[in-house]
């Protein structure tokens, strides 16, 4: 699996074959079938590791906030740090949503870094500092808007500009009580 990470991150899925995989890896085809099926199923089991390891990545800079809200504030700053790394921007935002499609790209999501959002959410409403709503429903559109502003980052459009206006959008989420 570290094998098939440094190339997806270096070269992306189109361009690395399972051969180049194995190859690098020292092991055979019959390896890979056997463990992960095909090249798509180690990729899947690749962005896997890296979004539970993005996930633990954020409860560690959650740990830093005073409260819930100052939660959400660091947690975003952390992700669009994470987000231009490259092996997150090309196994993670590019690759991940074409490679496994839309539906199983947000169902892995949903297990890690939407849970996590879904969770700060919640803590803000019921602290009385985020609107009432659905909290899966926001935690689904903040998670939209912070990818598009993580991509909008990375493909070039400077931070110092996305970062205050995605701050701008999302403060329309907070409560007036």
């Amino acid at each position: 699996m570290a094998t098939a990470h440094r190339l997806f991150a270096e070269h992306g899925y189109a361009a690395v074959s399972a051969d180049d995989i194995v190859s690098a890896a020292g092991l055979t085809r019959g390896a890979l079938h056997h463990h992960f099926g095909d090249k798509a199923g180690l990729f899947r089991a690749v962005f896997e590791q890296l979004d539970a390891e993005l996930t633990t990545e954020l409860n560690t800079a959650l740990t830093a906030a005073e409260d819930t809200l100052s939660g959400l504030a660091i947690g975003l700053g952390a992700f669009l740090d994470m987000c231009q790394r490259p092996e997150v921007l090309r196994i993670a935002l590019t690759d991940a949503p074409t490679v496994l499609g839309w539906e199983t790209w947000r169902a892995i999501e949903a297990e890690h870094g939407l849970g996590l959002i879904i969770t700060l959410i919640e803590q803000a409403v019921a602290e009385g500092a985020v609107i009432t709503h659905p909290p899966e429903v926001l935690a689904h559109l903040v998670l939209s808007v912070t990818m598009e502003a993580a991509l909008l980052i990375a493909n070039g459009t400077d931070r110092a500009v996305v970062e205050p206006a995605l701050l701008t959008m999302l403060s329309g989420l907070l409560s007036s009580t």
